[in-house]
């Protein structure tokens, strides 16, 4: 029986979990499961390490420390903008995710830090930097 290696096409259902409170964050198990190939760049380096040399139907959990998953969180992704530059519509709250367009184009996922009077503060790291995860997983197929 084959085994999942680097550069596999895998196909594998999972329930995400913080390592520090057990609170599901993502799972694949009222949907398909996550088709990924490994040595992408599409997953997480634990992710894909725990995948290797797993085999089809296998199921196992793995943790995975912050450094493997993503990252620290990083000051520098911290932002003080001025209400005046915000929508008139948008009344921010602590925790409401904001979209900023970067000048290339492309769009950036922000969360709300901080609401003061004349400002806000928008933070964007990843909503899991920081955190240690667990993962339950489950090969479902090797290509």
């Amino acid at each position: 029986m084959s085994q999942v290696k680097a550069n596999d096409t895998v196909k594998v259902h999972y329930t995400g979990k913080l390592k520090a409170t057990g609170q599901v964050f993502d799972t694949s198990a009222d949907r398909e499961p996550l088709e990924a190939q490994l040595g992408q760049g599409m997953l997480i380096p634990g992710f894909e390490k725990g995948l290797v040399d797993m085999k089809v139907d296998e199921k196992k959990t793995i943790e995975i420390p912050m450094a493997e998953a993503y990252g620290d969180v990083m000051e520098e992704l911290f932002h003080k903008v001025d209400r005046s530059q915000l929508p008139q519509e948008v009344q921010p709250e602590v925790g409401m995710g904001l979209i900023s367009q970067n000048p290339d184009g492309t769009e950036r996922q922000l969360r709300v830090a901080q609401v003061e009077e004349d400002h806000i503060v928008v933070d964007a790291n990843h909503p899991l930097a920081g955190q240690d995860l667990v993962f339950d997983l489950q090969v479902v197929s090797i290509q």
